[in-house]
């Protein structure tokens, strides 16, 4: 699986993703909540696992926080540590966490890991390790992709829906059956809840963290700054709203230990 990823990584730049303007509404939605998080706690400490290249990271280290950061991917941790800010940045895995101790971070942040693991067992260890080094009453920040803005766009949209179910990659209610080999992973509301039921966690809020942007993208990039700010306020407005939730591309469950 880590060549799969590496090679995936090498060619796609994780670090404009998230300035193009679609990807901007993920981080600064991501961002709100992480601040919420932190109100007064300045001196907290954060790991940061699966930090890709460092956007979220290196934001919060600027900002004078103890930040750590754990990546697979040798690429995006060599631009991550070409930054030149504070980050302790380390290679490693979500599912082994050892080399920190029990109750050591105020906040731990699992953007990227859940993307990329594809059993129950294996979602439920990263979920565990995250709890483990995070000091009771800490903070857990986990993100998603969500089932539904799989199907709508890679199979209703870009065509692919036939094949995907002549090829089994669909059960017959439309859950996506990734394996190691197709990168990422999809789930439903349903299977982040019995994932948090499984490790003992409690929900403080569950995020659409970009809502409708994704489907939206040329869209976003035709506005001008006015309207693309509206459309801003518009997705804080509506982000935490259950209805929408399961149609957004991502999702960020936020839990308390």
């Amino acid at each position: 699986m880590t060549k799969e990823l590496e090679k995936h990584y090498n060619k796609f730049c994780e670090d404009k993703r998230l300035t193009r303007r679609h990807g901007q509404v993920e981080y600064i939605t991501s961002m709100k909540y992480i601040h919420q998080c932190l109100e007064n706690k300045p001196n907290a400490k954060i790991l940061d696992v699966g930090a890709g290249t460092g956007r979220y990271s290196v934001q919060l280290a600027k900002e004078g926080y103890d930040v750590t950061a754990v990546e697979l991917v040798k690429h995006n941790l060599g631009v991550l540590k070409s930054k030149g800010s504070t980050v302790k940045a380390y290679q490693g895995t979500a599912l082994d966490l050892s080399r920190f101790s029990e109750n050591t971070f105020d906040m731990t942040l699992v953007f990227g890991p859940m993307y990329h693991l594809y059993k129950f067992e294996d979602k439920v260890k990263a979920l565990q390790e995250a709890k483990r080094v995070t000091k009771v009453g800490g903070v857990i920040l986990v993100a998603y992709l969500m089932n539904e803005y799989s199907v709508i766009t890679y199979g209703f949209k870009e065509n692919n829906i036939r094949t995907s179910i002549e090829n089994g990659k669909l059960s017959e209610d439309f859950h996506v059956l990734s394996e190691p080999e197709d990168l990422y992973d999809y789930v439903r509301i349903d299977d982040i809840n019995k994932l948090n039921e499984e490790v003992g966690l409690q929900r403080l809020k569950l995020i659409a963290a970009d809502g409708p942007a994704n489907y939206m993208r040329p869209t976003l990039n035709a506005m001008d700054e006015e309207t693309f700010e509206i459309f801003i306020k518009y997705h804080l407005t509506t982000c935490e709203r259950p209805d929408l939730l399961g149609a957004s591309a991502h999702t960020l469950d936020i839990l308390i230990k």
